[in-house]
This record gives structure tokens, sequence and C-alpha cells, in this order.
């Protein structure tokens, strides 16, 4: 006999939170606009609830989102009560290729532009690099070729930033701002793209969104092509970028620093930011006396812990080469080595110092003698009268030799590298700050990789990869926004730290993973009797929710959803 009263409860998490942020952005009315109306449910709704699904959850196969949205509250997802039920994958595919036959380049402008002016996003200074995104699969068919007349990237096989070599690709490059790592802009390119070949129309493209030309542009070592620098400098652009070691200028301040001590300014010290008790973590820098050949500034930086690091490794490489070096002298002392050319003894040492990383600093010495060896004149069984031949045989003994010369020289430039700018109104430790933002960037693609698992991508067709890497786009938008907003107010109310953590410890940096995963218990309850509406239940907030709202300046009623 069904019981009398049932109780029917919907996840609502941090579903208001980012839909309020999804609609100051106008996302979803940007992508009915461009998407085509038509069906139960329309492909924009579809995409928004998998964009939503994205931004809340660890990455599921798509066939899994009904499931997923049938335990949501379906009027926070835009869906009317039952349709949860028809967003099954193949409705879901279709929807990706709508996005993908859409002006994708617009609408992502289109939807940075309200970024930019709703949240005012400053972009005096934008960063940008690329990572891999790495494929599970053979992907024959996407190679580059054209689908329904527009070009598709070529998943092939490239240098894997994820050190999966024996993976297919594609590269992701991503542009943010100094203003709270808010990205900018991205773009999906063929998986053997060289990054130092995008950066060009990533400037040009970023122009054209600021509307300027003087921003700061901050990118790693690949952006360091004299052709991709003197564009930026020759249109009134400012550039930092890391000078490569393969550069003269490079080459030139290290032996400069044999016989000289460059007067070092203090930018920074603070204490460890990974051992609180251990070291100062401090940074200096100086310009260089000579220019680029460009005629470009040249700023060397040194650091304390990456100096220590530097030690470490290269005292670690120089102990592995001498264990393999002894390896092998054990083994050529053997009766059953096999070694009895001196090339190869060289090939063997050469081996050794090459995987150990050594080669710089540890050279082979091979001492070589030979040792009697007899043998029967005849094949015969040895009796009193048996002849013996005496050959020499040659052996070999090598030992390891620290080149003490090369170490002490290459301990002088530990934890330096040089950057490179055309800007010369910056001072030195400015200059350093602005290329200190780029591991946020970084932190970007590990918030991809982790947070939102783009990888491995359960798709087939080149053209959907493509659309759902939109999606991520936007969905690192919507995180970035989230982390910046609290951060901000924050500051605004003179908060030093807010307990997020279990335990209620204490989080000076909050991320939009962990105040998701604060608000992610939070449901919503409907009491039925005999099938009938009796009472609803609203999500409790906690002090901490509210605390939260506070932060954001959203009202507690976002989470009152109307039936």
């Amino acid at each position: 006999m069904p019981a009398a009263f049932t109780l029917d409860t919907r996840f609502v998490g941090g579903l208001p939170l980012i839909n309020a942020i999804l609609d100051r952005l106008q996302v979803d009315r940007l992508l009915a606009q461009a998407l085509p109306s038509g069906g139960r449910v329309r492909a924009a709704t579809v995409l928004g609830v998998l964009l939503r699904h994205i931004v809340l959850t660890d990455r599921q196969p798509i066939y899994a989102l009904t499931e997923w949205a049938t335990r949501a509250e379906p009027a926070l997802l835009g869906l009317a009560d039952g349709d949860a039920a028809f967003l099954n994958d193949d409705r879901v595919g279709r929807a990706l290729d709508r996005l993908f036959d859409a002006d994708r380049a617009a609408l992502m402008t289109t939807v940075v532009l309200h970024t930019i002016r709703e949240f005012t996003v400053a972009l005096d200074q934008l960063h940008n690099d690329s990572t891999t995104v790495t494929l599970t699969g053979a992907y024959r068919t996407a190679q580059g070729q054209a689908v329904r007349g527009k070009p598709t990237v070529h998943l092939t096989f490239g240098h894997n930033k994820d050190h999966r070599p024996d993976l297919k690709q594609l590269l992701f490059v991503l542009t943010v701002s100094a203003d709270g790592a808010v990205p900018i802009h991205s773009q999906a390119l063929d998986g053997n793209t060289n990054d130092s070949t995008t950066h060009l129309e990533t400037w040009q493209t970023l122009c054209r969104l600021a509307g300027r030309h003087d921003f700061l542009y901050v990118a790693d070592g690949k952006l360091c092509a004299k052709a991709t620098l003197a564009h930026i400098d020759q249109h009134q652009g400012r550039f930092i970028t890391v000078l490569p070691r393969t550069r003269r200028e490079d080459r030139w301040f290290r032996t400069y620093l044999q016989t000289h001590d460059p007067p070092w300014e203090d930018a920074l010290r603070r204490s460890n930011p990974r051992r609180p008790s251990g070291p100062e973590d401090v940074w200096k820098v100086v310009e260089a006396a000579v220019p680029s050949q460009e005629g470009y500034r040249i700023v060397w930086v040194w650091n304390s812990l990456m100096a220590q690091e530097d030690a470490r490794t290269r005292q670690a490489r120089i102990e592995k080469a001498y264990l393999g070096i002894e390896r092998l002298q054990t083994k050529l002392q053997g009766t059953r080595c096999r070694l009895r050319l001196r090339e190869r003894v060289e090939d063997a040492g050469r081996k050794i110092l090459k995987e150990s990383g050594a080669e710089r600093w540890v050279g082979i010495e091979i001492a070589q003698w030979s040792t009697p060896v007899y043998r029967q004149e005849k094949r015969v069984r040895p009796g009193p009268a048996t002849r013996y031949l005496r050959t020499p045989r040659p052996r070999f003994s090598v030992v390891a030799r620290v080149r003490d010369d090369v170490v002490a020289a290459d301990a002088r430039a530990d934890g330096m590298f040089p950057l490179i700018t055309n800007d010369t109104g910056l001072s030195l430790p400015q200059i350093l700050e602005a290329y200190k933002f780029q591991p946020k960037l970084e932190k970007r693609f590990e918030q991809l990789k982790t947070v939102h698992a783009v990888a491995p991508v359960w798709l087939q067709n080149v053209s959907r990869i493509e659309a759902l890497l939109f999606l991520y786009f936007l969905a690192l938008l919507v995180h970035a926004l989230l982390e910046r907003e609290v951060r901000r107010g924050m500051a605004r109310d003179q908060m030093q730290q807010l307990p997020l953590y279990p335990e209620e410890r204490e989080c000076r940096a909050p991320s939009s993973e962990r105040i998701l995963d604060v608000l992610a218990p939070l449901q919503r309850h409907r009491l039925l009797h005999q099938g009938r509406l009796t009472q609803i239940f609203e999500p409790e907030l906690t002090a901490l929710h509210q605390q939260i709202l506070a932060l954001l300046r959203l009202p507690p009623s976002i989470f009152q959803i109307a039936d």
C-alpha cells in the first residue's frame, strides 16, 4: 500500500550563485540568439544545462547528464518539470553540433565584452599561455578537414605537456587578465602547432577586443620570436617574456657573472610559501648592462629558493651519474662482460651521463689494459699433451670525474633567469611583479584538467569536441568571476580569511571549487500527500552560506525557487 506522504528532494547546491553570474553575462540569452530553436528542449537550453554541469561537478560522460539533471531543481537549470528525461546523449550531441555551426568567435567576443563591462575587468595587463588537451582514441578522421563548410582542428601527436606522447592531442590557448585571472580569449588549435606561431594572431585579436594596443602582453619564452616582438613593438604594444637560453645575450651575461658582481636590487622578501619555517623567499633584479640585439631591455631575476633548487637538482644528477658509472665499472670487472671494445665502453658511459642529465658536469676516464686468455689449440679432450694458445684480452676500467670548474661557473648563475621587455617606463620590481602573475594563468589550466577534468574526452566527432571546449571556456570564466567577486568582497569588508576548509579551518584565498563544495549539500524538499503538494522546505542557509552571499552582494532570496 503506498505511503500517504512522500518527500521529493532536489539538488540546489551552488546553482543559484552560478545562475547569478550567468545572468549578468547574459549567457543563456546569447546562446538562444545564436542557436536555432525548435524541439522538445531547445539546443540553447541543453547547452545551458551541460554548462552548469561542467561548472558544478567533475566531468562525467554526456549520457550521465540526464541522471544528474533529474536530481537537480529543474527551474535552476531552465527546465520544466520532466524535461530532464529528454537530455539524452543524442540530443546533447546535436546541440553541440548547433554550437559548432554557430559563429563561436562572435559569441565569445560578445560574452567577454559583457564580462568586461558588467564586472569592470581591467585589460591593461593580459597573460597568455597554452596547454595540451590529451585525447584517448585513434581519431583517424580528425585530420583538419572541413565539417559543414567550417575548418576543424587536426587531432594528432605533438609535444605533449601531460607527458603522454603516445596519445593524440589538441592545443588549447588561453589568455587571462591580471585582474583576477579572468579568461578573456581562448582558441583550439592543431595538436602539433608550435606555441611560438600562436602569439601574433592572439595579440591582434586581443587588440580588437580591448580596443587598444598599449596593454602589457605577458607570455612564456615562446613569445620571444624576433618577428613577433618586432610587430608588437612597431604597433605600440608592450610585452614581457622570458629570454631563451639559446640567445647570445643569455650566454654573455652568464659569462659576465664569472668575473663581475652585478648591482642586484631587492624586489621582494617574504616567508617561504611552501614551508613557513623554511628559508626566506628572496627575489632580486638587475638590468643587464647590454640590451638585446633589437634594443629591448633585459632584466635578470634571481630567486633564493630557485637557487637552492637548482643546486639540489644539479647535485642529484651528479650523484645519479656516479652511481650509474659505478654499476658500469662493476660490470666491466666481471668475467662475463661483453664490452670488449673501447668505443662500446665510451658509448655506455655517455648513455649513463645523458640519462642522468649530468653530461655538462661529469666526464668519464677510461683505463685500458690486457689480460692473457688461454684457449686450446684444437677442440679435443684436454690431456697432458694439449697445446694452448695465449691471446691478450682487452680490459677496461671507467671512473666518473666531476668538472669542478663547470660546476662552480654554473653555481654562480643558480636561481637566475632573464626577462626581455620593450617597456621603458616600468621599474625593475614592476617588471618582476607583472611576470610573477603568470603562474596564476597556469592555475586555470590546472583547474581545467583537475576540477573540470577536461580529459579524457568522450566524443568521437571533432566538431563536437571544439564546441565542448567553448563550454569549458565559459566554465573557466564563471569560476574565475566567482573567485574574483568573493575575494574582492573580502578585501572590501577587510576580511583576512574565510572558514571554508573542513573543521571550519580558515582559507585566505578562497577558490571557486571550495566555495561550491561548501554549498553542495543544499537541497529543496517538497512534501506530497497522496500526490498533492503539502509543504515546501527551502534550503537552510548556514551563517557561512549567508556570509558568502554577503560577499557576493547577493540576497538569500536567490535560493527561494518559485513553483
